[in-house]
């Protein structure tokens, strides 16, 4: 479809006026598109936009009056309205196919339930050495449409949420990785298969000469064949105890000789995991995944190396916030679930290990092997710790109720054993927090008033 035809019916419903909600009302306004805001809750818009707005439930017959409909990732796709109004017969999207309609560089694209931001992040960094370097956006900081603003960008790489993808029917990313599929965000869904189908979507426009990384596990080998059914280059990545060759991972880690590789002009290069400054086998693994994508692209190994041995990674992810109390102390408060916890928890030997928020309904035994083996004393943070508790005296591990950030470092100070503490909740933060991040600061601040207190 020609990004000239794609609005030639007006007006345009944008549903859902927070950031991305904004971001494309001024996307459609610096084209002369008309268009309406609405939100079911409460909200003031910046000065810059003049645009009618509607607050309160949403209504079809309400919506059915305008020609297309734009639906930020906020809001659920299986808002009855939405549903009835898409059965009407009225067109409706997200942000992601406008994008994808007007772009016309270059697309690189990373989805999956954890790691995207590091991996785009650092795919970012390794691309700006190329002549035009990259832009990124998407779920992660600029709305995917405010890279439209000014020049046409000559590449961009989005990290894309099941949320984007699922309302997504134009995206077609010359080079696509899904990370993984994790029981995070398969609540918002009607059902984890539905999570599972939208974050293929990724996948359904690509052909002969794009490429795709996938997970090597099972799960994923009827999307590989499909894949290759289309005469894409598909690379698997991962983890095994053979070395590279062996294995016949396209990219990944090493686990007996302690090495990430990846495939560079048909051949292996490896970079040893102690050279790394960023800890955590789940994160070495997302280097390795964007040391692939570089190398796609045509940059040079030892642009590579340089990169990987100085990233630092990200806050709030398995990052050092000091050595204080006679241990190391750990804030790794992106973990909101469990599978990312124990991907925290199996980079250490023991540790001690804060836990506990707002679970979401998800099943924590997932987590009991790995804290049979790494755990060695555990504090529970948390207006409902009771599951968090169930899952510690399922596993025999010692434990303490602390509810508070500040009590369980505190509690993990006086503790005798000096291992490494990890903040790796498990958990979502809004219980008590407003967000990921502001837990791990208020972690951090704790742990920097014990050395003030010293």
């Amino acid at each position: 479809m020609s990004s000239h035809d794609y609005f030639s019916e007006q007006p345009v419903a944008v549903i859902g006026m927070g950031k991305t909600g904004q971001s494309l009302v001024r996307f459609l306004q610096r084209r002369g598109i008309d268009c309406e805001g609405f939100d079911e809750h409460g909200v003031t818009l910046p000065d810059d936009l003049h645009v009618p707005l509607h607050t309160g439930k949403l209504k079809t017959e309400r919506l059915q009056g305008f020609r297309r409909i734009v639906v930020s990732p906020g809001v659920a796709w299986t808002h009855p309205a939405l549903v009835e109004t898409r059965a009407a017969g009225i067109p409706m999207c997200g942000d992601l196919d406008l994008f994808c309609a007007y772009f016309e560089g270059e697309l690189v694209a990373v989805t999956g339930t954890n790691g995207k931001t590091t991996t785009v992040t650092l795919i970012e960094t390794l691309f700006d050495v190329l002549p035009g370097g990259i832009k990124a956006g998407g779920n992660i900081g600029t709305p995917m449409l405010d890279l439209l603003a000014d020049a046409m960008p000559k590449r961009v790489v989005l990290e894309l949420s099941s949320f984007q993808l699922e309302r997504s029917s134009l995206v077609h990313p010359h080079w696509a990785v899904l990370l993984n599929i994790q029981p995070d965000h398969a609540d918002a869904h009607e059902t984890p298969a539905a999570y599972a189908a939208a974050k293929f979507k990724l996948f359904e426009q690509q052909g002969r000469g794009d490429i795709a990384l996938l997970p090597d596990a099972a799960e994923f080998d009827a999307l590989a064949d499909e894949l290759r059914g289309r005469q894409i280059w598909v690379g698997r990545f991962g983890t095994t105890d053979k070395t590279a060759e062996e294995g016949r991972l396209i990219a990944g880690i090493e686990l007996g000789n302690n090495q990430l590789f990846w495939n560079q002009r048909d051949h292996y290069e490896k970079l040893s995991l102690a050279d790394l400054r960023l800890q955590g086998r789940h994160q070495h693994l997302n280097l390795a995944i964007a040391a692939q994508a570089a190398a796609d692209a045509g940059i040079a190994a030892s642009v590579i190396r340089e990169a990987l041995t100085s990233f630092r990674g990200l806050p709030h992810r398995l990052q050092k916030v000091g050595h204080i109390a006679n241990r190391d102390w750990y804030d790794d408060s992106k973990a909101t679930n469990p599978d990312a916890a124990a991907a925290a928890l199996a980079s250490f030997d023991k540790v001690l290990w804060i836990c506990g928020g707002l679970r979401k309904g998800l099943d924590l035994m997932p987590l009991k092997e790995p804290v049979v083996r790494h755990v060695a004393h555990a504090f529970v943070i948390g207006k409902e710790p009771e599951p968090y508790v169930q899952l510690l005296e399922s596993t025999g591990v010692k434990y303490q109720v602390a509810k508070t950030i500040d009590r369980a470092v505190a509690m993990a100070a006086d503790l005798p054993l000096t291992l490494p503490v990890l903040l790796s909740p498990a958990a979502a933060s809004q219980d008590q927090f407003k967000n990921y991040a502001e837990r791990g600061d208020a972690f951090a601040g704790a742990v920097h008033a014990l050395e003030k207190a010293a």
